[in-house]
């Protein structure tokens, strides 16, 4: 296992036969890799960070046990990660393999049995619930499987809302390049029953990033969709990323939207047994072939 950035053990391979390619955690990428379009040049980072560069999101150490004696479930055991400002994690896994779980704790909507978590520079570990209310609001954004748009509300409105939450007021010019970005100019004013599922993902990634938050977690975010907004959805993640300077860290079950990260962490028996470049989506399905 890797603590991303620093070599603090050894990477556990579920084949030992093979060896595992791309880049080692925490080498970069070259730019654009694999990528058949250059980002524009006059792009500006949207992400407002302490830092150029480093981890904005660490674990050490972080356990997690549900229930008692005999009936305890080990959810994680002893995790010790890291994530680079400005990257792509793929979470992958068998169910029950913990990577929910490893996100919930990540994003501070769980608390570990042991252990710790640090976001952009701030230990969440212990915080209380007001804290921890207040720094998922400023510094992160989310994006979950089915949407959660309120139907009250317009795609503009909802899109705005963590801003409106806030007390804040969305920059406009910000506000026009992000629906431009997700292709939804002509459907500001649509309620989400007026909007096809792909529709109300692409506001929901747009409400994700409104706010500019250090992270973006993102739950799921295809599996409740065909393979046309699938793809549409992956493409708007790895544009915040290349385009934005944006930090997303993505659970999922579908090796095409893995295959779309930077780095895949894999995770079996609460533990992470693969960490590396995730490749294209056929050895994903090859590498999860040999961890189920």
């Amino acid at each position: 296992m890797y603590f991303f950035g620093e070599r603090s053990g050894r990477q556990l391979n579920p084949d030992p036969s093979k060896k595992l390619s791309g880049p080692l955690p925490g080498e970069a990428r070259q730019p654009n890799e694999s990528r058949p379009d250059n980002p524009p040049t006059d792009w500006i980072p949207c992400v407002t960070v302490s830092q150029a560069n480093g981890q904005v999101v660490t674990a050490s150490g972080v356990s997690r046990r549900y229930g008692e004696g005999e009936a305890a479930v080990d959810a994680l055991v002893d995790i010790s990660t890291g994530f680079d400002r400005g990257r792509f994690t793929a979470i992958m896994g068998p169910s029950g393999s913990g990577k929910s779980t490893l996100m919930h704790i990540l994003a501070g909507l769980d608390a570990p049995t042991a252990g710790t978590v640090t976001l952009d520079g701030e230990q969440i570990t212990g915080l209380d619930d007001a804290a921890l209310t207040k720094l998922r609001r400023d510094k992160l954004g989310f994006v979950f499987q089915f949407f959660n748009l309120l139907p009250v509300l317009t795609a503009e409105e909802n899109l705005v809302l963590p801003l409106s939450i806030a007390g804040r007021k969305p920059d406009a010019e910000w506000l026009d390049r992000l629906v431009r970005t997700v292709g939804l100019e002509d459907r500001r004013a649509h309620r989400p029953s007026e909007l096809s599922g792909g529709q109300q993902q692409r506001v929901a990634v747009a409400r994700a990033l409104v706010s500019k938050p250090a992270v973006v977690f993102a739950d799921e975010p295809t599996g409740n969709l065909d393979s046309k907004a699938s793809a549409d959805v992956m493409k708007l993640l790895r544009q915040a990323v290349d385009e934005f300077g944006q930090t997303v860290i993505m659970v999922t079950h579908d090796p095409v939207a893995a295959a779309h990260a930077d780095r895949l962490i894999t995770l079996r028996d609460g533990g992470i047994v693969h960490d590396a470049a995730p490749g294209d989506a056929d050895e994903v399905i090859e590498l999860m072939k040999t961890i189920d």
